[in-house]
């Protein structure tokens, strides 16, 4: 098996100063037995509270949102702030469901996968693929939803609590094709090499020596170059892969779109610019569901001030 081996449980998982997280993991699994509709009412309550809250991210997502969309007016920025803020809620009863929620449970939440021939396409040439997307707030639960139709692999890094990383990896390895840390780039490669499906979001500042200033939104980011440097060595295809949230309960569309042109070329920097261009078309066809409480633009080139 690829990737990361299931995790075996230790007793100094129950050690006293673990309680706490254990805590949180039984929390997180009681939600992800709540009816979908009963789970949303209550993603939407913690919204509600989470909108209400002072907090530094709000500040973060208002600089964010104030850098991305200078077009809309000061009144139009502040709702899609409080939109925004309310998804959190949302989101994290989203990741509930996705890590711990029940087979039969997800199979009853209306589910669309569009664009699966152009998957296809790529499988019958024996190429693995690169599904490249952003950080949205459903994204742990989409990934559980698609590998319902289709064996995929994630990439992710490691949890700072020693429980959770022990409970989510290996919840994402009973439904995950393989799991791989985000400094395995080799086991990455072979697995692509072999026709694997990959699932990357490289949208966050990673603070990497291997990125360059490309535009997010029209504004310079620090964006890692790893999407052209994946597909390079292991001729992989890179296709782009957006979801999003259908209003009133209505489920998720996911949709893979046509195989990125060109893509890997022999400059990083322009392979770099247009998956960012990519995701900025996912981002706008749902804005209030990305994951504006990031510091995306905390990297500034040089001589130019912080923003945050």
């Amino acid at each position: 098996m690829p990737g990361k081996t299931r995790p075996s449980f230790s007793l100094t998982l129950l050690a006293p100063r673990h309680w706490p997280a254990w805590l949180g993991v039984a929390v997180i699994w009681l939600i992800a037995r709540l009816p979908y509709a009963a789970l949303l009412r209550a993603g939407r309550l913690f919204g509600a509270l989470v909108q209400r809250v002072p907090s530094p991210r709000r500040r973060i997502a208002e600089t964010n949102i104030a850098l991305c969309f200078p077009e809309l007016e000061s009144p139009a920025q502040a709702t899609l702030v409080a939109n925004n803020l309310r998804d959190i809620g949302l989101m994290m009863v989203e990741f509930a469901l996705g890590w711990m929620g029940s087979d039969r449970g997800l199979a009853r939440i209306p589910t669309r996968i569009d664009g699966l021939q152009h998957l296809q396409a790529a499988r019958a040439q024996g190429r693995g693929v690169l599904l490249v997307g952003g950080h949205f707030s459903h994204l742990e639960l989409c990934a559980r939803l698609i590998s319902r139709r289709i064996p995929i692999a994630g990439m992710y890094r490691k949890m700072d609590s020693t429980v959770f990383e022990w409970a989510v990896l290996r919840a994402r390895l009973d439904y995950a094709a393989a799991m791989f840390d985000k400094d395995d780039i080799r086991g990455t490669i072979k697995y692509l090499r072999s026709g694997g499906t990959l699932w990357y979001a490289p949208d966050q500042d990673m603070r990497s020596k291997d990125s360059v200033f490309v535009p997010f939104f029209g504004v310079p980011a620090a964006t890692i170059t790893a999407t052209h440097h994946l597909a390079r060595m292991s001729g992989a295809v890179v296709i782009p892969f957006s979801h999003r949230r259908l209003p009133h309960g209505g489920g998720y569309v996911m949709q893979l779109g046509a195989p990125l042109e060109n893509v890997p070329s022999t400059d990083a920097t322009i392979d770099t610019a247009r998956v960012n261009r990519s995701i900025e078309q996912m981002v706008r066809a749902a804005p209030e569901q990305y994951l504006w409480v990031h510091k995306r633009f905390k990297t500034r080139p040089p001589g130019q001030p912080e923003i945050y």
